[in-house]
């Protein structure tokens, strides 16, 4: 679930970006825009790392 404060900061961020495309500064707005796409793609690849100890079976002699 999504908190308050990654809400206003997405948000934020994409406020930036409006203003700076609006004020002709494209590489500025798209550069405000890939930080947000980084982000993204930090925490998806953090979520599909998994300890392989706790699926493995226990040896038995």
């Amino acid at each position: 679930m999504f908190r308050i404060g990654d809400r206003i900061n997405k948000f934020d961020r994409l406020m930036a970006a409006i203003t700076f495309a609006e004020a002709d500064e494209r590489e500025t707005a798209m550069e405000v825009m890939s930080e947000d796409l980084k982000k993204k793609k930090q925490k998806r690849i953090g979520a599909k790392i998994k300890r392989r100890e706790k699926t493995r079976s226990d040896l038995r002699i």
